[in-house]
């Protein structure tokens, strides 16, 4: 029991949970794509929930979910046209990459990674534009 809860306890102050906010001025969006503006990671159980609000190419609201572990395995995504699925993969406490999904075929790759003070969080994408243009994108986020 009490490695259960010594287990819990760390996940619980992992560096990745928590509200992060885009910082537009230190990112590199492709207008086509969209943004994330807001992203929430946050423990449900033994699984992370991952919440994304944003904006589509025409400037319309967006809002998405996800719920699985960081075991590399493909879990749903809901409210989201471009992607059906992700996986994401624990490299280490600040780092996790991400396979985006679209009935079963891979259509984006991602590193997410937090800075060393736990207030920035930076995402690279490599994924496909709605139209089938590659685009390789830098989202920038701080902690709020």
């Amino acid at each position: 029991m009490a490695l259960w809860l010594l287990a819990g306890s760390a996940f619980a102050a992992s560096p990745l949970m928590g509200t992060w906010k885009l910082d537009e001025s230190k990112s590199k969006l492709d207008p086509a794509m969209g943004k994330n503006t807001t992203v929430i990671y946050a423990q449900e159980g033994s699984k992370v929930k991952i919440t994304v609000d944003g904006v589509n190419a025409k400037g319309k609201p967006t809002h998405n979910e996800w719920v699985g572990k960081f075991d590399g395995k493909d879990y749903p995504v809901t409210g989201d046209p471009a992607f059906d699925a992700r996986a994401y993969r624990q490299v280490n406490s600040r780092t996790l990459d991400m396979m985006l999904k679209k009935k079963g075929e891979v259509v984006g790759t991602g590193l997410v990674t937090v800075s060393g003070d736990g207030k920035t969080r930076t995402v690279q994408l490599d994924a496909m534009t709605p139209k089938g243009k590659k685009a390789h994108i830098v989202g920038v986020y701080n902690k709020s």
